[in-house]
């Protein structure tokens, strides 16, 4: 999934299949409850305004296939911080935002058939950071015990 002129720091794998069984997925072979990404913008704007972080919360979603239950965001006074979640029925969506150093933590954590992986597109798009560095983890597997 490249982006022009960024840095992103992750490789989605376009061959892995994945079917579910009961409320679990199953994907190369590995039984797991649900993909969970922590990422990373560095260099980002407009990470101070919470009108914006609710639509692109929403069309994050929109672009996941989940349901949204409830979106919440503060906005610091302090700082101009932003703390957001949009609760699904498939998890969550979080976001913790610095605007003082260009720099948004986002936690992706999707159960069933969605596509978490397509709210990387929608933050790029929105707040146009010059890095992004994503990380996957399956959460629920048994096999890491």
């Amino acid at each position: 999934m490249p982006l022009p002129n960024h840095n992103i720091y992750f490789q989605e794998e376009e061959t892995s299949t994945v079917t579910t069984t009961g409320d679990f997925l199953i994907k190369d072979g590995v039984e797991y409850s649900g993909t969970h990404l922590l990422i990373d913008l560095w260099g980002a704007e407009k990470l101070d305004d919470p009108e914006l972080m609710e639509q692109t919360l929403n069309n994050c979603v929109s672009a996941c296939l989940a349901t949204l239950l409830h979106i919440h965001i503060h906005k610091f006074s302090d700082t101009g911080g932003l703390s957001g979640v949009a609760v699904l029925a498939e998890s969550h969506i979080s976001v913790h935002t610095w605007p003082e150093r260009d720099y948004a933590a986002f936690d992706v954590f999707m159960c069933g058939v969605t596509k978490p992986l397509n709210v990387i597109d929608i933050l790029n798009d929105a707040f146009k950071p010059k890095d992004i560095k994503v990380k996957e983890v399956l959460r629920g597997r048994r096999d890491e015990l």
